[in-house]
């Protein structure tokens, strides 16, 4: 795919505040995924004797419909019972899409006070609830993946939390894993309404292409709302190094950073479906977003 086939339907207004994220002309496609998966991604090693599953008591939770240009997009919601107004929180999926463990994150939050909203933001590009294989996921899903297209999807699962589930506008947050935590940092320096976001391993990396021009570590002086990131010390992928270089950068310029470096902590650190689920950091790690949304207005 490339950015000039991808994009003739979409509006202008749909490209506002979105500089620097996408090269014009830009298109969106018809989504692959009409729903969401059931059950945990067939694509990478899972221990389900250790999967944490949160019940419904008290809350309001299942599948949704989110309306953006282009069709109906799936989304997982979970909130707590009554009218509202709550807390929003984004909740941005790991590559393997909204699978039990983002559905189960959600509910989480909702037992917290939060309305959360997982939409699934690679309907368009390909049913990764079928695939097996990893590598065929990044290549042929998160790679065709525009980054303005996913900050649009966000813009309109914040929008659509606000006015169909008791949502408040004004107290809007965003949390994400793996690629899921490289996209907090983007959509922090996206959204001007945000509040606060909390990066869970995003890479800062990565290369560059038209439909993902920037990297984390590009927008990482530009973003608008304070940011948590939570990594781990035993990432291979994301070196001690990069974390200190993208936090020493962003407070040279003034942003408001936390960062959380958990020792002996691999990537993927906080997904208690994967052999690398380490039980300390992640109950740390959870603390942590919390206090951090409480502290910055969210909660």
């Amino acid at each position: 795919m490339d950015a000039t086939h991808d994009g003739q339907d979409l509006q202008a207004r749909d490209l506002q505040g979105l500089d620097g994220l996408v090269t014009p002309p830009f298109s969106r496609r018809g989504f692959v995924m009409t729903g969401l998966m059931t059950g945990l991604t067939l694509a990478t090693t899972r221990v389900e004797a250790q999967v944490i599953h949160t019940d419904e008591t008290g809350i309001e939770a299942g599948e949704v419909r989110i309306p953006v240009g282009d069709g109906p997009m799936p989304a997982y919601r979970a909130k707590p019972q009554g009218k509202g107004p709550f807390p929003v929180v984004l909740v941005v999926e790991e590559i393997f899409g909204v699978h039990d463990y983002i559905k189960d994150i959600c509910r989480r939050l909702a037992k917290a006070g939060y309305v959360a909203v997982a939409p699934e933001l690679f309907a368009r590009q390909g049913d990764v609830s079928k695939m097996t294989d990893v590598q065929e996921i990044v290549r042929e899903v998160v790679s065709k993946t525009p980054d303005a297209q996913v900050m649009g999807d966000l813009d309109a699962s914040a929008a659509w939390a606000a006015s169909e589930a008791g949502g408040d506008a004004g107290r809007l947050g965003i949390t994400g894993w793996c690629r899921g935590g490289r996209t907090v940092w983007l959509y922090a320096a996206h959204n001007a309404n945000l509040k606060a976001g909390v990066a869970w391993y995003g890479n800062f990396g990565g290369t560059r292409t038209p439909i993902q021009p920037r990297t984390a570590a590009d927008v990482i002086t530009e973003i608008r709302a304070p940011v948590l990131g939570l990594y781990g010390a035993a990432d291979s992928g994301i070196p001690v190094a990069d974390v200190e270089k993208a936090r020493d950068a962003a407070k040279a310029a003034g942003r408001t950073v936390e960062f959380e470096i958990y020792p002996d902590a691999p990537h993927g650190f906080h997904a208690d479906y994967r052999p690398s689920y380490r039980k300390p950091a992640a109950e740390a790690g959870w603390s942590r977003m919390l206090d951090w949304f409480k502290a910055h207005g969210v909660a």
